[in-house]
């Protein structure tokens, strides 16, 4: 793996050879174990993933352990590799844990910036032990939905509730973006603490499970963070979520391609009319776009946590979390507008069981809700240019 502090490739979203070869295992085992029919099985199962897809990823592939340093028991790879592995579980729509525990939980804790919580919680992540971030209040991901006692750099008694929480519902450890005193702080519990209750709620994206997490006076252990902590992690969040819309972009159009140079329609398959042409034209346009910005903010991210610490690292943060938001405002509406297009393309079977095009219009729009509307996304990218 490239080592930590490497710079980002000179041409966002080429691979270099290192790159290519993980993209290669990682699609190669997604094509074998993570075909429609098995996508199907695992969101249908009471976990909501496949254990034994997410053990092969973690022990063969590295997938949980790429942007975790070496000391840590982790790969010590850039944000690119990590990136580009969300990138091929969202082609293929692949249940797993590593958005919620690799990602969101991972980049938690190294955004905090607190060497303590790197030791005690970064080896069991990298060793593909699930943890999940609770963050979003009933208003968005813009607020807490929990408040804690005392200030943000102590331990606390917790209170609230967190929606939209990735995988609570199989993480052993929980971690916690709550309100504390007048700062937002982290925090850490284990997911079966007095106090915890977490419950499954339903969605709209099947392959991806949501939970609600209420706190009634659970007591929890504060992780110092530093200046940057919230960039840190918001800039990471919204770059690894663009980067399963690219993959899921591309993936819907490569089907609309397939099927409409074989379905037939006057005695001519409908991919030679050129009114089709040019619709699948504009979605290849948009998918390119999309992969452009979000491999330019995965790019950003990476330069900054190569930086380290200190103000430079910080401004490098705070540049890198603008160019993910426009990453992720983008890709959502580019996701939308593809994914709506395929299943017009589809005609009337495009919205049936049978077809895989409404399991990707449906992550299309689930993904949009996560992590920060659009809308949202804007209003804060406006405030930030000073409009």
């Amino acid at each position: 793996m490239t080592a930590p502090g490497t710079p980002a490739t000179a041409t966002p979203g080429v691979d270099t050879e290192e790159q290519a070869a993980l993209r290669q295992s990682v699609a190669a085992l997604l094509e074998k174990k993570s075909d429609s029919a098995a996508v199907r099985a695992a969101f249908s199962s009471p976990d909501g993933y496949d254990p034994a897809l997410w053990a092969t990823l973690v022990d063969q592939i590295g997938a949980a352990a790429l942007s975790i340093p070496e000391e840590h028991d982790g790969a010590g790879a850039t944000w690119l590799e990590t990136h580009l592995v969300c990138e091929e579980l969202g082609r293929r729509l692949t249940p797993s844990p590593m958005l919620g525990s690799a990602v969101l939980a991972a980049q938690a804790v190294l955004a905090s910036g607190d060497a303590d919580a790197y030791a005690r919680l970064l080896p069991g992540i990298a060793a593909g032990d699930l943890s999940a971030l609770c963050w979003a209040g009933l208003d968005g991901w813009a607020t807490p939905g929990v408040r804690g006692d005392g200030t943000a750099q102590g331990n606390a008694t917790l209170t609230g509730t967190a929606h939209h929480v990735l995988g609570a519902d199989t993480a052993a450890t929980l971690l916690v973006v709550a309100v504390a005193g007048d700062e937002v702080g982290l925090f850490e519990l284990p997911a079966d603490a007095a106090g915890v209750t977490v419950t499954r709620v339903p969605v709209m994206d099947p392959t991806r499970t949501l939970a609600r997490v209420e706190f009634d006076g659970a007591a929890a252990t504060a992780i110092p963070t530093r200046p940057s902590f919230l960039s840190r992690l918001r800039a990471a969040a919204w770059a690894a979520l663009s980067a399963e819309q690219v993959g899921a972009a591309r993936a819907v159009l490569d089907a609309t391609v397939q099927y409409t140079q074989e379905r037939k329609q006057f005695g001519r398959v409908i991919g030679s009319f050129q009114a089709l042409k040019h619709r699948m034209a504009d979605m290849y346009v948009k998918v390119e776009t999309a992969r452009s910005l979000s491999y330019s903010a995965a790019a950003s991210v990476a330069e900054a946590q190569a930086l380290g610490d200190g103000p430079a690292a910080d401004e490098a943060a705070y540049a890198a979390e603008i160019e993910a938001a426009a990453a992720k405002v983008y890709c959502s509406e580019a996701l939308q507008w593809i994914a709506g297009e395929s299943i017009q393309l589809h005609g009337g079977v495009g919205i049936t069981w049978e077809y895989d095009a409404h399991l990707y219009f449906k992550r299309a729009h689930g993904t949009a809700q996560l992590l920060g509307q659009p809308h949202e996304l804007l209003a804060a990218l406006e405030v930030a240019a000073g409009l």
